[in-house]
């Protein structure tokens, strides 16, 4: 598989931002093309700079496909990343529309605000941890839309890692030692989705050293209040035709959301 032009890479990233205007995303890979991972993300970065040209203002990075099984399905060997943006940023409690999304689907999560800038030449685990504000419970919101053949890393990353949006439960305090929670995906009241056992902060960092490296291949790095979702343990759940969002933590909160 070639890697497309600068003109073509410039054509496509039109195409997939006009998507996201219409809210019709990846409808491009309905004719089965293929891209590399490699062209997928100059896409995604292209069409975060057509996003910020027109006023929208980055505030973070969500790290995805942390897990072993979803890394294989879309064919990576590393986790992915998209940004985080301003517009898409919610409250616990608030009231969303299901047409404004594409096949909306959540994950439940953690959330991170960082204290100071982290550059690639101090990534230490201890300066990490002491570089974070705050810790949430949270819920990602997707688009779980994929026209194209398996594998469908290319066109994850070109949909800016499937993102739509981030509902941000309250901060909790961090804690000063080791510690163990689950975290629970609920609709209408009944469970979809568990997670036990998940140590802070090992678990939740796992992949933040990552996220710094791979931000410096593009010159840039994790800035003081930025937000950075850690990642979730599983695939995204449509929610079809639930209204009320819950995530649960034991030891972190929670945060909710109603889909009409």
């Amino acid at each position: 598989m070639n890697n497309l032009s600068r003109k073509e890479l410039y054509l496509f990233s039109n195409k997939i931002f006009e998507d996201y205007n219409n809210k019709n995303p990846s409808s491009i890979f309905k004719d089965k093309i293929k891209r590399t991972n490699e062209d997928a993300l100059i896409i995604q970065s292209n069409v975060a700079k057509l996003r910020e040209n027109r006023g929208e203002e980055i505030i973070g990075y969500k790290i995805g496909c942390v897990s072993k099984d979803t890394q294989k399905k879309m064919g990576f060997t590393q986790p992915a990343c998209g940004y985080l943006w301003k517009s898409e940023l919610y409250e616990s409690g608030v009231t969303l529309n299901k047409k404004d999304y594409a096949n909306p689907a959540m994950e439940a999560e953690f959330g991170i605000i960082l204290n100071r800038d982290i550059k690639p030449e101090v990534t230490s685990f201890d300066f990490i941890l002491h570089s974070i504000e705050g810790i949430y419970p949270l819920i990602e919101i997707h688009n779980l839309v994929f026209h194209g053949e398996e594998p469908y890393g290319a066109e994850l990353l070109v949909n800016n890692a499937i993102h739509a949006g981030v509902v941000l439960g309250s901060e909790a305090k961090l804690p000063i030692e080791k510690i163990e929670t689950d975290l629970k995906l609920i609709y209408d009241n009944e469970i979809i989705d568990t997670w036990n056992n998940k140590m802070w902060p090992v678990d939740m960092l796992s992949e933040l050293n990552w996220l710094v490296k791979e931000q410096a291949k593009n010159n840039k790095y994790l800035k003081k209040g930025d937000l950075i979702l850690t990642g979730a343990y599983g695939f995204p759940v449509p929610i079809n035709d639930k209204k009320l969002i819950e995530v649960t933590s034991s030891a972190f909160g929670d945060v909710k959301a109603t889909f009409y």
